[in-house]
């Protein structure tokens, strides 16, 4: 294993009866770094984190967790790792230290210093004068604090997060990200998240995007969006696919049809969204120019948009991610 490497994963397959939840996944974490598996429901994630919290051996593949293999050597794996399941573990008719003193109990820390451990946790996390407060009194904001308390307590180098946000307003999201930021900065641990979230991913120093079990990106937020090109540019119409290949023909830029709205594929989009309703006024209902965003990336490397419904209707969760990057939209009335 790299030196570099928090986590080294080859080749890994995972199946589920006949379904392939993962699908020949190969990627390495550095360590120190803020990592995050992003993909919907059913990409491979929950999977992925399973196999490298040892909840789940691996069928095929490889997985090597801070030097030590997840088959051969899974006792001393759990031993390093710090794990925030989605599901809450915290008992809610205890206090925040109680529920604390169990779980370092759980790890063998001794009473003499288990109590500066704790101490030194709540004062970080903003907790001390609710140390003694019934866990089923505190917010979902606090309460998530206390999750990560416990996962910390040990003095993991590896923090394992599944779906951190979840139950989380943005403020409460916001305090987290701040903690795990110094995490990553003051004492240089490496934590790696799943999320179905696109705005969250893009606060990550990497990102693995999953579909259907494979990986299809992996780079920084930054470079996975610079490689989509220039600004994007869809198109609402009546006739999708007519006024594609209308647009083709016309403007001499690609245009696809990706469930059932159009993308245009040209190096100043901008330019052109004058021109369209000039061209055809009576056959658009909308355009939308702005940023790539990581669900154009997404599109651009699955075929279709990041949410869609069980009818296959999508549902645009990434709309308020492209207008921070400076989406704007146009829509006849």
């Amino acid at each position: 294993m790299d030196a570099l490497s928090a986590i080294e994963v080859q080749q890994l397959t995972h199946h589920y009866g006949r379904r392939r939840a993962l699908d020949d996944v190969t990627f390495a974490v550095t360590a120190g770094e803020i990592f995050a598996f992003l993909g919907p429901n059913g990409g491979g994630k929950t999977t992925l984190f399973r196999i490298l919290s040892t909840l789940v051996a691996p069928q095929t593949g490889r997985v090597v967790v801070l030097g030590s293999d997840v088959t051969s050597d899974t006792l001393r794996v759990r031993r390093a790792l710090g794990v925030v399941f989605q599901s809450p573990s915290l008992d809610k008719k205890l206090t925040v230290r109680e529920n604390l003193n169990h779980q370092a109990a759980l790890y063998g820390i001794d009473k003499r210093g288990r109590r500066q451990k704790q101490d030194d946790l709540l004062t970080r996390l903003g907790l001390t004068d609710r140390a003694n407060d019934i866990v089923e009194t505190l917010s979902g904001g606090l309460q998530r604090r206390v999750e990560l308390a416990k996962g910390m307590l040990h003095g993991p180098k590896l923090l394992l997060m599944d779906e951190p946000s979840t139950g989380l307003d943005p403020g409460a999201r916001s305090d987290l990200w701040r903690y795990l930021r110094r995490l990553r900065d003051e004492e240089s641990v490496t934590i790696v998240m799943t999320t179905h979230l696109l705005e969250e991913a893009d606060r990550a120093d990497r990102i693995a995007i999953l579909h259907e079990g494979r990986l299809v990106a992996h780079d920084t937020p930054a470079n996975l969006r610079s490689s989509v090109g220039g600004d994007s540019l869809t198109v609402q119409a009546h006739d999708p696919a007519a006024l594609a290949s209308a647009i083709a023909d016309r403007f001499a830029c690609g245009a696809s049809v990706v469930d059932g709205v159009i993308r245009l594929d040209c190096a100043d989009a901008a330019s052109l969204v004058g021109p369209l309703w000039e061209a055809f006024p009576d056959q658009l209902i909308g355009l939308r120019l702005g940023h790539p965003t990581l669900e154009d990336v997404f599109i651009q490397r699955t075929g279709h948009r990041f949410w869609r419904d069980a009818g296959g209707v999508d549902r645009d969760i990434g709309r308020a991610s492209a207008r921070k990057s400076g989406t704007r939209e146009r829509t006849r009335e």
